[in-house]
């Protein structure tokens, strides 16, 4: 794993901002150069704590898990990268299977197994994703609501984090979620200019951290 310099984050809570290595042959993933970018920045009080996390089935949760135990973050933002998508995509939902198009970076591609042996099916986000998408369309950034976070190491990872999430006592506050990112302009279209992608990750993050309550679909306004 590829991390940033070590910060004092003592004197601050923390927000942990994860991306992923590069996968399937390409050269960069947005979603760690934007959890890179982030790395030290001051939100609300807090301070983001930016790492990578391998593209690998079960190694990248223990590296998820190492970072939890190291950072107690206040908030949890795990980002991913997904072609062809054309908005930063708030994920709803994490479901407990791996069913891999493509393998992983250690050559991995499970079918049909399940992150968690016995967990539940699914989880739900635990971000206020309706008031962060609202936030985001106020500052013009392009974003959306998803229903689906797929069922590669992007929702491996998401819902490993939220099962963390909801069955250790110490995390019993911390709040979490996973954020799709598309592609960048170098890589081909629909794609996000990598100044958008990381101010639209610290708009999310600044909602979320002050947001308490999620609001409410107003009349289909927010999808």
């Amino acid at each position: 794993m590829v991390s940033p310099p070590a910060l004092a984050v003592g004197r601050f809570p923390t927000v942990l901002v994860t991306g992923f290595e590069p996968f399937g042959g390409e050269g960069i993933n947005p979603s760690w150069m934007a959890a890179q970018a982030l790395h030290g920045r001051m939100v609300a009080g807090h301070r983001l704590i930016g790492a990578q996390l391998p593209t690998v089935f079960g190694h990248s949760l223990e590296v998820l898990r190492d970072l939890l135990h190291r950072h107690h973050p206040a908030l949890v933002l795990c980002t991913g990268q997904a072609a062809g998508r054309t908005a930063l995509s708030l994920e709803r939902i994490a479901i407990n299977v791996n069913d891999a198009r493509i393998a992983d970076n250690a050559g991995a591609q499970p079918v049909d197994t399940p992150v968690v042996p016995g967990g539940p099916a699914a989880y739900f986000t635990s971000l206020p994703i309706k008031a962060m998408l609202a936030n985001l369309l106020a500052e013009g950034i392009n974003a959306e609501v998803s229903q689906t976070a797929g069922t590669f190491v992007c929702n491996h990872v998401f819902y490993g984090l939220m099962h963390e999430l909801a069955t250790r006592h110490d995390l019993r506050r911390t709040r979490g979620g996973l954020v799709h990112v598309p592609w960048l302009p170098a890589q081909g279209q629909p794609s996000m200019r990598l100044d958008e992608i990381v101010q639209g990750l610290r708009v999310a993050i600044g909602c979320a951290l002050v947001t308490v309550e999620d609001i409410r679909k107003q009349a289909g306004a927010l999808n």
